[in-house]
């Protein structure tokens, strides 16, 4: 999993990135912490925070630019799954935020969100 991440500002991973998760997510190495036929929901595998799970749609969607109105449900989806796993997780008693990153600082070139504790202190993703 740690590869897609590092091949994620490589030229190849434009394409490829997306089309992994699109076609051949079953295959990635990672605990399923939500899953089904629109999202996966897994640990960051280099995480930034306590707990720090990335949400990541089965459809190759480059980045937020890229939504079109078909995709209403999938954002339904994310968010209800979302909120899902801060209860699950524990974070909705602290607060939480759910963070998706775009140009320069998304490193992935796959739309994904990333669900974080809201602590004040810690790094943005």
């Amino acid at each position: 999993m740690t590869i897609l991440f590092r091949l994620g500002s490589s030229a190849i991973a434009k394409k490829f990135v997306g089309w992994v998760f699109a076609h051949l997510s079953f295959l990635l190495p990672v605990k399923r912490l939500a899953e089904s036929d629109q999202l996966i929901a897994f640990h960051h595998p280099s995480p930034s925070y306590p707990v720090h799970v990335l949400l990541v749609p089965k459809k190759a969607i480059p980045n937020l630019a890229e939504l079109d109105a078909v995709d209403a449900g999938l954002l339904i989806e994310i968010l209800q799954t979302a909120q899902n796993l801060a209860h699950e997780l524990g974070l909705s008693e602290s607060g939480y935020r759910l963070v998706i990153n775009g140009g320069e600082y998304q490193k992935v070139p796959q739309m994904h969100f990333h669900l974080i504790p809201a602590s004040d202190d810690q790094p943005e993703t």
